[in-house]
Parts: C-alpha cells; sequence; structure tokens
C-alpha cells in the first residue's frame, strides 16, 4: 500500500476521531509539548533574536524529528503507518473544540447572559473580553472561527499531506510556538521574532486553501472572492487576512474595526466592510462553515496526495522500463 493511501486513510480516521471525541480534557499533546516549550524558554530567554531563533529550532526540530522516528519506526506496518497518522491528526487539530468553544459563547449570547460570554471568549481568543458588549462579543467569536478553522486544521492538513507525521507534527509545534512568544510584547518582541515568522510562512499554504474553500462552501462565493480580493492585503497578519476576509464575504458580515489585547487597543480595516454587522446567529453559520472547509481540506490534501502518488509510481516504472530496455539492448549488441 502506497504512502500516500496510507496518508488518506489515517488523516480521515484522525479527523473522526476528533469530531467524535475532540479533545481530551487532561493530558493534551499540544499541553504537553507546550509545558515542554515553556522550559525550554526558561531555560534559554534572553532578549536576543538569535536565542528566539535557538528556541524555535529546538522544540519544533524536536517535534518534526519525534515524528520523523515515529513514521520510521513504523514504516513496514501499513495498519500501524496508518495508526499512527490518524492518531497524529487527532492530537494536532481542533476543529471539533473550536466549534464547541464557539457555540458555547453564542448559547450564553442567546441566552442574553452576556457575562457568561465574556467568561467564556478567553477559550477562544486572547481578547479583553470586559472591553465587549454582546455584537463585539458574536464579531470576535466569527473572526476566531474563521482564523482558526486554518490554523487548527486546515494547515496541519495540508503538512501533513506534504510531509506525512513529521509535517503535522512540525506544524502544530510551530503555529503553538507563535501563539506562546510570537506576540509583540516586550519580553518576546525579539525573542519570538524567529517563531512569528516562521509561523508566517507554515500558515501561508493553509490559509490560501482555506480561504479558497470558504468561498466554495459559501452562501455568497463571489461576495469571499471579492472581500478576500479587496481587503486581505490591510489586515495586519499575511495569513489571517486572506482567510477572515473570505469568511466575511461568504458569510456577508463586516469583520474588523477596534479591539483590545492585554489593554492595547488596535484599530483594524475593515473586511468586506459593504457587509452588515455580525449578529449572534452568524456564530453558528461561521461554525458550519468552518466545519464543511475542514473536510473539503481533507478530500483536497488527500486527492492531492494520490495523484502525485500515483503520478511518481508511474514515472518510476517508466524509468525502470527503460533501463532495463537499454540495458538488454546492450546484452544483445555486446
Amino acid at each position: 500500500m502506497g504512502a500516500e493511501r496510507l496518508y488518506a486513510y489515517g488523516a480521515t480516521a484522525g479527523l473522526l476521531g476528533d469530531l467524535l471525541l475532540g479533545d481530551p480534557r487532561r493530558g493534551h499533546p499540544v499541553a504537553v509539548f507546550g509545558r515542554a516549550a515553556a522550559a525550554v524558554e526558561r531555560a534559554l530567554w534572553r532578549d536576543h533574536r538569535g536565542r528566539g531563533a535557538l528556541h524555535t529550532l529546538v522544540c519544533a526540530g524536536g517535534a518534526t524529528a519525534l515524528g520523523a522516528l515515529a513514521a520510521r519506526a513504523v514504516r513496514r506496518s501499513p495498519v500501524a503507518s496508518v495508526a499512527l497518522t490518524a492518531t497524529a491528526t487527532w492530537a494536532v487539530v481542533g476543529g471539533t473544540s473550536l466549534v464547541r468553544e464557539a457555540r458555547s459563547v453564542g448559547r450564553a449570547l442567546e441566552a442574553g447572559d452576556v457575562d457568561a460570554a465574556r467568561a467564556r471568549l478567553p477559550h477562544l481568543c486572547g481578547r479583553d473580553p470586559q472591553a465587549l458588549d454582546a455584537d463585539g462579543i458574536a464579531r470576535a467569536v466569527v473572526e476566531s472561527v474563521a482564523e482558526n478553522t486554518s490554523d487548527a486544521v486546515v494547515g496541519a492538513l495540508v503538512w501533513g499531506a506534504v510531509a506525512g507525521v513529521p509535517g503535522l507534527l512540525g506544524f502544530r509545534a510551530v503555529n503553538t510556538l507563535d501563539a506562546m512568544v510570537g506576540h509583540r510584547s516586550p519580553r518576546h518582541l525579539r525573542y519570538g521574532w524567529a517563531s512569528a515568522r516562521l509561523d508566517d510562512l507554515a500558515g501561508a499554504p493553509g490559509a490560501r486553501l482555506t480561504a479558497v474553500l470558504a468561498a466554495v462552501a459559501g452562501p455568497d462565493p463571489r461576495g469571499a472572492v471579492r472581500a478576500w480580493r479587496a481587503d486581505a492585503g490591510r489586515h495586519p497578519s499575511p495569513n489571517a487576512g486572506p482567510v477572515e476576509a473570505s469568511f466575511a464575504g461568504a458569510l456577508g458580515v463586516r469583520l474588523g474595526g477596534t479591539l483590545s489585547y492585554g489593554g492595547r487597543v488596535e484599530h483594524r480595516p475593515l473586511l468586506n466592510g459593504a457587509g452588515r454587522a455580525v449578529r449572534v446567529a452568524d456564530i453558528e453559520r461561521a461554525a458550519r462553515l468552518s466545519r464543511r472547509v475542514n473536510w473539503l481540506a481533507l478530500g483536497v490534501c488527500a486527492g492531492v496526495r494520490l495523484a502525485f502518488g500515483s503520478r511518481s509510481r508511474r514515472a518510476n516504472a517508466s524509468a525502470n522500463t527503460g533501463a532495463h530496455t537499454r540495458a538488454t539492448a546492450k546484452g544483445r549488441t555486446s
């Protein structure tokens, strides 16, 4: 059985596992990685880009190497390879937890309990919930669902299709490091520079695929493409911009504007400025769109890997046949 089929079967099983089980309440592999990365930071921290780059290399490189060693250990067993890919996929994707948390905030807002919604919002994003009213919370949830559809699911599937289990673990490690040290706080402005830049590079393919699939799967494909082309480049994040703009256009809502992180107020450009303000009901619409995008991304990633695998085998078979023919002809003339 080819490696491309093993990936397709394993990734499908892993995404199904996430759908049925979600994230464990305790001992999540990503949380374990986060604690290890925090320990490395305590040992290495200096207000210096080089130290931060070493932190990124140790943590992200270590996770990728662990994935490579595990894949090598099971390479002779198709069943074990599928099981490893399924486990790795389940461990690194977080689509079910994302949707659950979004819906939890949405239910609180529907019940008129803004305080409960504020209490749940930090599970989705790092904004200051006390600075937001009900509409602001709803907008924050839709933006977080859009961005994390790429970060928590699609990006991992893309790198899994490219590099198997090492790609899955490496992408999640890079994304987690960015969340931990990639922000512009005084402590991490220089130390987190390498993690932030690497996350921008690693997240770019998944973000573009997410934006495309949001346009395909959303209720307004033309609106999604129009908002993406007009507004994505105005967002401060090169990867969140295309995703949030495409979601905004697909859902017909207006995202962006004033927000607050850790007491720091930001005034971001509007995305799909012609759209209406976000309403509470849009949280469920965004959650459903996220689900559709996730499954479409699995189909695209598995399909592309299967196609390239088949093409590679045909090319190898053709090369081997040509070599055999040349060797036979040479033997006849000697």
